[in-house]
């Protein structure tokens, strides 16, 4: 039988990067509705209009 070692500090890197990777995703994610609602923000109601949508559409179609 051949006895696995593990090294507990490689899990830790692997446990701090992945922790890293959904902080930088949350981020980039915020980030892109908050650009995303801002563009549709500076919209006037008639160009809302011709997208389908009203100025109350906003929040809902981000994802807030």
């Amino acid at each position: 039988m051949t006895a696995t070692h593990t090294n507990p500090n490689s899990s830790l890197h692997l446990s701090a990067a992945s922790a890293v990777y959904r902080v930088m995703t949350a981020v980039i994610n915020w980030n892109d509705a908050r650009a995303t609602r801002k563009a549709l923000s500076r919209l006037t109601d008639r160009e809302l209009n011709d997208i389908g949508l009203v100025r109350g559409d906003i929040d809902s179609v981000v994802g807030r």
